[in-house]
């Protein structure tokens, strides 16, 4: 019996010892892009002056830290020819600007010069429907045991209109984008819907509708499906190599990611009630 015994601890140490060798993942890799996060955002109501353009590059799977990209120039153009500047704050990557100048139709063109290459953008400022009345339904989602919220507005007729929808939820570390188009319910009350299955009664949310350009659809419904719904926005790194509209004239190989957008917004804060 201690002979057999002998043999199987034998065997179990041969296949234990087999499991601890090494094995090697060979991950592609490619030399960093430049990321411009560009999203000029309007909240309806607001004089919208102070915006923020933020420029990191892209890093390595494993790594934790996003660098940033410091002493850029970093400015806006209007038809007008009026120049917006953004200055960075203290090499952290974030340029700010004071006194931007939110016009609904103007065509704005973002430059960004960063270690001899010239990116440029350009974009118009979008308007947005105002949210007219938020609706709560306790019986939803598939089991019809959850709580959805719908938030709706009137979409001008006689116009092609592009959305994008934000949720943040309490329970939620990033917020839930989807983006949408008029083409089914052009000139009528429509809704954006949420989609947290979890939401509880006295869960606060945050809702948020920006009006977009069909560029701007088109690019988010590319990322949403890389990335999901649940993703960190369009307004932080893309997770994948998703091209934007911002281009590198110096040299076109050497394109960036990110996208320059121009919004106008409505927000609104909602308390699930008990009903």
């Amino acid at each position: 019996m201690r002979k057999v015994t002998l043999i199987i601890l034998f065997f179990i140490s041969l296949f234990l010892t087999s499991c601890e060798e090494v094995v090697d993942v060979d991950l592609d890799t490619a030399p960093p892009r430049l990321v411009i996060e560009a999203a000029i955002n309007w909240e309806k109501g607001e004089k919208g002056d102070e915006q923020l353009v933020k420029l990191t590059t892209t890093t390595g799977y494993f790594e934790n830290v996003i660098p940033t990209i410091s002493n850029a120039i970093v400015y806006i153009k209007n038809s007008h020819d009026e120049q917006f500047n953004f200055i960075e704050v203290k090499k952290t990557g974030q340029y700010v600007c004071t006194n931007f100048k939110p016009v609904i139709g103007e065509k704005y063109t973002l430059t960004v010069i960063s270690r001899g290459n010239r990116y440029i953008a350009s974009e118009i400022l979008q308007s947005v429907a105002p949210i007219t009345r938020i609706e709560q339904n306790n019986n939803g989602g598939f089991t019809g045991k959850d709580i959805e919220i719908k938030a709706f507005y009137n979409d001008p007729a006689d116009e092609d209109n592009f959305y994008l929808y934000k949720y943040v939820y309490p329970n939620k570390v990033k917020s839930t984008f989807y983006a949408d188009e008029d083409k089914f319910f052009n000139g009528n009350e429509f809704f954006s819907l949420s989609d947290d299955e979890d939401l509880v009664v006295g869960n606060e949310i945050e809702i948020t509708h920006f009006g977009i350009s069909k560029q701007y659809y088109n690019y988010m419904n590319i990322l949403v499906s890389v990335a999901g719904s649940n993703v960190g926005g369009p307004f932080q790194s893309p997770p994948a190599t998703v091209k934007g509209n911002i281009v590198n004239v110096t040299n076109k190989d050497n394109y960036p990611l990110g996208y320059f957008s121009l919004c106008e917004t409505y927000s609104v804060k909602y308390k699930i009630n008990p009903k």
